[in-house]
């Protein structure tokens, strides 16, 4: 039994301006028009919503209400973070589409490191991420599917070597798992940072670990993960407008 996936971190719906990236529109309808392109059978997404001042989390979240009326044929799940008074104007949130039903759907936090850094002339705190995980199934069997998006210490001076608090629980979500498992997200991974060595160790491979996956440096930062229950029958990078990162689509195969 063979299922596509696409892992993509899309930024919101902020497109590509290589000119003035972080001023770049939203334009959440090339979002959606890009997703159905791709025709994949399980779309796991990162910084599906933008944070607001003050950590505002609109319920129902505005962006994944959109994706779920516009991607017919597919059932979702979605999570916020906890809420962060410091949360700054970026992306948040996980999504996981599928054209099967998902169950056992569980929001797992992951706290930040004890740090604090410097933001437009102020000290703030970093922000709780999460790793979310359902249960597809697929000709009678079992598949895990989780997805994640860490910290991105390169950004305030940092290693997730140093503080690896986030991808050891991911790790450990890893470890507990019997059925087969792929591993999907933006791991934030900056250069010499060993988290593809760490999950390798756990029983998980990267499907690639050589094509960049960002626009504003040339970092791997992307990832699907597998363990021995599924076999990556193809991978492909995909470059697009709509976002600052690429997105991954793999073909992958139950293992016998």
């Amino acid at each position: 039994m063979k299922f596509s996936a696409l892992t993509f971190n899309m930024q919101f719906g902020q497109g590509w301006d290589p000119i003035d990236p972080d001023r770049a529109p939203i334009r959440l309808d090339e979002t959606i028009a890009f997703l159905r392109e791709t025709d994949a059978d399980v779309i796991l997404l990162q910084e599906v919503e933008q944070a607001r001042p003050g950590g505002e989390q609109p319920d129902p979240p505005p962006h994944f209400t959109r994706l779920q009326a516009a991607l017919d044929g597919y059932h979702g799940v979605f999570a916020y973070p906890q809420r962060n008074p410091d949360e700054l104007p970026f992306g948040i949130a996980l999504a996981i589409f599928a054209r099967a039903p998902l169950g056992d759907f569980v929001a797992h936090d992951l706290p930040p490191a004890p740090i604090s850094f410097e933001f437009d002339g102020r000290t703030v705190a970093p922000s709780h991420r999460q790793l979310i995980e359902a249960r597809l199934r697929l000709a009678g069997r079992s598949v895990r599917l989780l997805n994640t998006h860490l910290q991105a210490f390169f950004m305030i001076n940092g290693s997730s070597n140093d503080h690896p608090g986030q991808r050891d629980r991911v790790e450990a979500a890893l470890r507990a798992s019997t059925e087969p498992t792929l591993l999907a997200g933006d791991f934030n991974c900056g250069p010499g940072e060993t988290l593809v060595e760490q999950f390798a160790a756990a029983g998980y491979r990267a499907a690639q670990t050589t094509e960049p996956t960002w626009r504003r440096r040339p970092y791997v930062m992307d990832h699907f993960f597998t363990n021995d229950g599924l076999r990556v029958e193809s991978l492909e990078v995909i470059p697009t407008l709509t976002s600052d990162h690429h997105a991954l689509r793999g073909e992958f195969r139950l293992a016998a």
